[in-house]
């Protein structure tokens, strides 16, 4: 396939008559193949380097089974524990049945875990591995990692395809997957998070992008019905395999509504880019048993409102351009409007669970804190613009997204100029200079840029849907015009600067390191070897998952927070590190069912986090108590009657002896058994006093 009038020199007229067309000259196809050999070789690079990192670093392949599932930190090992548990199944439908019936993940339970998480792909993965004839030759676990790898591969060939799309060249897609790989540390963390859900589902999004950028452009209509299907089938992908779906998917039907309201998309383009978000989301509802949050989610209330307001309005693109103006102005009041309207009345309609973003839009308390204390979710470090800046991406990323959103700028105030009743189509006639032909393509692809960006910025985990399609912008803007050259000479950003990050690759490459955690490896075979299989643990949510892959355990809490009763849950074993009376703790222990509690050091006297954001200051706050250490607080929060009950615990007083026994002990962890009854405290034997 050819790009016609994209190629270098050509006048933003000929722009407008960007076209596809079949050419079978034998220069063509041999030129388009080596396009299609790079992409694919550019994404098995990419693959190998981030498996060589993973191996590199832990000694993956020469470590024990325990300290290979103790490397899946935090959720990552929740999720991997549903893929371990499928294939131990007796039966792949005593499996999937076990998942819907489940009563280990969280203690006095059943919960249907294909509805309340996002974990279809370690059963399809899990299916997949029992099915194939492969069992003697390959491990479960590098079946599994080997396959997450290989959709970096495939993020790497779609932000390719993207950027040969917008540009015309291959040779742009060449420059994105290099910039991919340069930019390793920003760009993707799946070396050391394989099963986190957005490396599973933005491959699906890059290819969804991919997909859009296709059936935008000018005069198409041989694949159109092709590429629809084609979206809808990675939204749906992408939906599947990751529970922050609904809110990537707002962002994305923002930018489609923000081209519709200056007469970059025509009327046929928007209701398709929208009914293929509405059906594969719905799609993912009736699969995840009509999950109610997925009905719920304000991104189809929103498409809903855009729709039904566009449909009442007939009369929106017409008029002088402060009389546009005007009327989009109301006409976005009016669909915002109705978005939250139909929103509240769903989520009184349904029987809705709050979720915790929808919970932490009001002023934060604890379950907000606790997330919004961490790295992840804050705003996006500075350090991460130098690190961008170094590897010549963030300048030609800058100059491409300054001079396109000019022309944005330029384009839609001639089109929302138009006289009254002419067509969107009138502008392929435009005169040549003219940049009212503003490629619709390529405005898609700068508002995705813009608004992610945006939403990079204000929480950095978010970064990683920005940086990639960031490569294959930066790569249009290099290759697409020559103009960028110029610049980039200017600058002094010239080629042989590239020179400095081989070594730096090599040395990444070289660099072999060992998984050593020896005290989680001695709790963890403790746990197999000398509690009860149907032991029901409490803790913090990360090592709690790690407990259930490793010994198969129950639960009374888990990483996957998004459920408010699991919330309340969490909030009340995380008692342990507050200030409370060992009655007080003892029972909301075994409300939750707990046989053990398990209590970390490295959280009861927690240093990582400033004051204010330590485990035990939010929840000190929540029980309106003075926090330790020097520093302010605030008048109305008072001193602890109690001593902190992580640190008390160990003074092994009889007011804690006779509610807990102390049975397992190393550096790091101290494992209690919780007794099912209480026994008569003498008076004599007073809890140690609270220290202020």
């Amino acid at each position: 396939w050819k790009s016609v009038g994209a190629n270098r020199g050509t006048s933003s007229a000929n722009i407008s008559e960007v076209q596809l067309y079949c050419d079978w000259s034998w220069e063509a196809i041999i030129w388009t193949s080596i396009g299609w050999s790079v992409s694919v070789g550019l994404g098995l690079l990419c693959c190998i380097y981030v498996a060589t990192l993973h191996e590199n670093d832990l000694w993956f392949s020469n470590i024990k089974e325990v300290e290979r599932e103790i490397s899946f930190r935090t959720e990552c090992g929740l999720y991997y524990s549903y893929y371990k548990q499928m294939l131990q199944a007796p039966s792949i439908q005593e499996g999937l049945s076990d998942l819907i019936h489940d009563n280990l993940t969280e203690s006095k339970r059943t919960i249907n875990l294909l509805q309340r998480m996002n974990i279809y792909q370690e059963v399809f993965l899990s299916v997949l591995y029992r099915s194939l004839p492969i069992q003697s030759y390959l491990e479960p676990v590098y079946f599994y990692i080997y396959t997450v790898f290989s959709l970096q591969a495939v993020y790497v060939i779609a932000l390719y395809l993207t950027a040969w799309l917008l540009s015309g060249s291959w040779l742009a897609g060449t420059l994105t997957g290099v910039w991919y790989i340069l930019n390793r540390v920003d760009t993707t963390r799946v070396e050391f998070t394989i099963s986190l859900r957005e490396n599973w589902s933005l491959p699906f999004l890059a290819l969804q992008v991919t997909a859009i950028t296709c059936y935008l452009r000018p005069q198409l209509t041989a694949l159109q019905q092709v590429l629809v299907w084609l979206m809808y089938v990675t939204t749906f992908c992408f939906c599947l395999t990751w529970q922050f779906n609904q809110f990537i998917l707002l962002v994305q039907a923002l930018v489609i509504y923000t081209l519709d309201c200056v007469d970059l998309l025509t009327t046929t383009q928007v209701t398709t880019l929208y009914l293929v978000q509405v059906s594969g989301l719905l799609s993912v509802w009736l699969l995840q048993f009509c999950n109610s949050m997925i009905l719920g989610s304000l991104v189809l209330s929103f498409i809903v409102a855009a729709l039904f307001v566009r449909h009442c309005q007939s009369g929106l693109k017409s008029g002088s351009l402060l009389v546009r103006l005007g009327k989009l102005l109301l006409h976005s009041a009016m669909v915002f409007l109705l978005t939250f309207t139909i929103n509240y009345l769903a989520k009184v309609l349904l029987p809705l669970l709050p979720s915790f973003f929808s919970h932490s839009l009001f002023p934060l308390d604890f379950d907000a804190s606790l997330y919004l204390c961490e790295e992840a979710f804050g705003l996006l470090p500075l350090d991460t613009l130098d690190r961008l800046a170094s590897t010549l991406l963030l300048h030609p990323y800058s100059l491409t997204l300054l001079l396109l959103s000019g022309m944005l700028a330029v384009a839609a105030l001639q089109n929302l100029s138009r006289p009254k009743g002419s067509p969107p189509e009138e502008r392929k006639g435009a005169a040549e200079g003219q940049l009212n032909a503003f490629r619709p393509d390529v405005a898609y692809n700068l508002l995705h840029t813009l608004f992610y960006g945006l939403l990079a910025f204000s929480t950095m985990r978010m970064k990683y849907i920005w940086t990639g399609h960031m490569c294959a912008v930066a790569a249009y803007g290099v290759c697409g015009k020559e103009l960028w050259t110029l610049l980039l000479t200017t600058l002094r950003c010239n080629s042989k600067v590239l020179v400095r990050f081989w070594p730096k690759l090599m040395e990444e490459l070289s660099e072999l390191r060992e998984f050593y955690d020896p005290d989680t490896v001695e709790l963890m075979t403790w746990i197999s070897t000398k509690t009860p299989k149907r032991a029901v643990f409490a803790g913090s949510m990360q090592l709690l998952a790690g407990i259930k892959l490793c010994t198969g355990r129950v639960l009374t809490n888990h990483p996957h927070y998004e459920d408010k009763d699991l919330r309340e849950r969490t909030k009340q074993v995380y008692q342990v590190y507050a200030c409370r009376s060992p009655e007080e703790v003892h029972d909301i222990l075994r409300a939750a069912g707990a046989d053990y509690v398990v209590l970390e050091n490295s959280i009861c006297y927690e240093r990582r986090h400033r004051r204010g954001c330590r485990l035990r200051d939010l929840l000190d706050l929540a029980n309106g108590h003075i926090m330790d250490g020097p520093g302010e607080n605030d008048p109305d929060l008072a001193p602890a009657s109690h001593p902190r009950f992580c640190e008390a615990i160990k003074t092994d007083t009889v007011a804690y002896t006779a509610l807990f026994t102390r049975t397992f002990q190393n550096k790091t962890f101290h494992v209690y058994r919780v007794k099912k009854k209480h026994k008569k405290i003498p008076k004599s034997s007073p809890e140690p006093s609270a220290t202020q």
